[in-house]
This record gives structure tokens, C-alpha cells and sequence, in this order.
């Protein structure tokens, strides 16, 4: 029996690797997006610290100095915030392209899989033939073969 070969194999293991790649790609993606809503938590616990002192500085004796400090410290991390926030919007952006590639990935691979599907059943197909053809031709020679002898 021939020994089946795809014709595209080198086709398919590209398809494989640009999948691996995207694979890769998306899975950096994800870890980016956890990182920078990791930084965006560290933040606001941050604003919650600073807004729990300026309670604190107001509701005892008034330092008015103090009390604009942690006041500025406040704003400032309200323009942090929404730094971050952007940063943990443009992560997920870049996640949502990663996971486009990936599924174009997955479904390139899936086509290039079916179509060496496709061709390996219809090389079996062509096997079975030519061995049908051997077969017949094999008793109709014996067939043959017994009636020249018979005479």
C-alpha cells in the first residue's frame, strides 16, 4: 500500500505555528490586562487611604496646611485613576485583536485539517480501487488461466 502524503503538510504546519503564536499572544494579552487592573486596585486602595486621612485631619484639630495637602494628594491620584484606567482599556483592546487573531488562527488550522482530511479519504478511496482492480484482474487471469487449462 502507498504511503499517504498531503501535498500542503508544510501549509498546515505554518497554520499550526501562527496558531501556537497567536495562542502565545493572547495569553501575554491576558496577563497585561490582570497586571494593569492589578495597578488600577493598588490606586484606588490608594485614593481610599489618602481620602481616610484628609477624614481623619478634618475632624480633628484643623490643620489647614495638612488638610491641602492631602487634598492635593487626592486630586492627584484621581488623574492616576484615570491614567490607569485608560492603560486597563487599551489591555483589553489589545486583548480583544489577540483573541480575533487567535480564532482567524484556529480557523485556518481547522480548514487546512479538513481539507488533509478530505484528501487522505480520498487517497484511501483511490487505494481500494486500484486494489479492487488488482483483485479482478487477479481471478480473471486465474479464471483464465483455468480454462486454457481445462482444453
Amino acid at each position: 500500500m502507498a504511503k499517504f502524503i498531503y501535498r500542503l503538510q508544510n501549509v498546515l504546519d505554518v497554520k499550526l505555528k501562527m496558531e501556537s503564536q497567536a495562542k502565545t499572544d493572547f495569553s501575554m494579552a491576558a496577563a497585561r490586562v490582570r497586571e494593569e487592573e492589578d495597578k488600577l486596585k493598588a490606586v484606588l486602595e490608594t485614593k481610599a487611604r489618602f481620602e481616610q486621612e484628609y477624614r481623619e485631619k478634618s475632624s480633628g484639630r484643623l490643620d489647614v496646611m495638612a488638610l491641602k495637602h492631602a487634598k492635593e494628594n487626592i486630586e492627584y491620584i484621581k488623574g492616576q485613576i484615570v491614567q490607569q484606567n485608560q492603560a486597563v482599556d487599551r489591555a483589553k483592546k489589545e486583548l480583544e485583536i489577540a483573541r480575533f487573531r487567535l480564532n482567524e488562527a484556529m480557523k485556518d488550522r481547522k480548514i487546512h485539517e479538513r481539507l488533509k482530511e478530505a484528501a487522505f479519504e480520498e487517497f484511501r478511496l483511490e487505494e481500494n480501487e486500484a486494489e479492487k482492480k488488482e483483485i479482478d484482474q487477479l481471478v480473471s487471469f486465474r479464471y483464465n488461466d483455468q480454462g486454457k487449462a481445462g482444453e
